[in-house]
């Protein structure tokens, strides 16, 4: 996959709609992702100076409450491509000038990292709806320094897999666009120039009282992005079929139905740059500082 490709099953213009219309709020699913995301940093020894929250208000703002304890003392950038989701993730975090606490308190910028200023990137559940993804890897190893980590998660391609074979017994148009396994996303990362990349996996089942409810949860996760997706809207007598066959098809035996998540974590570092020599090479002064800076050797 190249930075210009997309994945084959993803409606480029289905994604921004609904970057638009994203809900204001951090996702109960997303919160307890992030969680378990933070569960994983104790393994990571270097204390960041400054690290990013891509998509902070999406990815959870207990999580992003949480990590500002971890690592108080380190500055934070609040990033989001979507403004509204920046002013919202503000108001929830920014502390007026007045406050005590916020006089000795790490500075927290509400804008993108500039290139190489964050030893840690934290992006959680916001890969799987990039319109192109490569991109955005691009984009986060860029705001990493030399050594610095990126943690992120995911959905996998198992989600919602009830959900996707009823549609698919019903002759019906798929339920979801495809997602990306975690190997795909190791290969991406190695791509981008990220190293020794770590993913693993696990599946969460949630279960809901109603087939109401469950629909309710899924639109606040997302959309789907298929570009063979039904179009337009759906009417009442639709959504009442598709109510009744959920309750037939998904409740257990404790009369609660089950959705199948599927999240995908990862952990790459970003290594010293490698240069090819060949007879003519020509190195940019800032990447000359860097070779130098990592020689372990005393300079002649």
């Amino acid at each position: 996959m190249t930075t210009t490709s997309r994945p084959p099953t993803l409606d480029p213009n289905a994604v921004s709609r609904w970057q638009r219309i994203a809900p204001l709020a951090s996702p109960w699913l997303h919160e307890e992702v992030a969680s378990r995301m933070q569960d994983r940093l104790q393994w990571i020894k270097l204390k960041p100076q400054a690290w990013a929250d891509w998509g902070a208000l999406r990815g959870g703002m207990q999580a992003h409450a949480q990590l500002a304890k971890t690592y108080p003392d380190a500055a934070c950038f609040i990033a989001d491509v979507h403004a509204g989701r920046a002013q919202a993730a503000s108001k929830i975090i920014a502390k007026p000038w007045w406050n005590p606490s916020q006089w000795r308190a790490a500075p927290v910028r509400f804008e993108m990292p500039p290139p190489a200023s964050v030893d840690m990137l934290w992006a959680n559940m916001a890969l799987h709806e990039s319109a192109d993804p490569q991109a955005l890897l691009a984009q986060w190893h860029q705001a990493l320094k030399v050594d610095g980590f990126l943690m992120f998660s995911c959905l996998g391609p198992d989600t919602a897999r009830e959900l996707r074979a009823l549609y698919a017994r019903l002759g019906w148009p798929p339920a979801g666009h495809e997602l990306t396994d975690m190997h795909d996303w190791g290969d991406m990362l190695v791509q981008t120039g990220f190293a020794e990349p770590v993913m693993d996996m696990e599946r969460i089942t949630l279960t809901y009282e109603t087939p109401a409810r469950l629909l309710q949860e899924l639109a606040e996760l997302g959309r789907n992005f298929h570009p063979a997706r039904f179009p337009g809207l759906r009417g009442r007598a639709w959504k009442a079929r598709l109510e009744q066959e959920l309750a037939a098809q998904l409740t257990g035996s404790d009369g609660r139905l089950s959705l199948t998540f599927e999240v995908i974590y990862g952990h790459a570092l970003k290594a010293k740059p490698k240069f090819k020599v060949s007879p003519l090479s020509a190195v940019s002064v800032e990447d000359m500082r860097r070779m130098l800076q990592g020689s372990a050797g005393p300079l002649g």
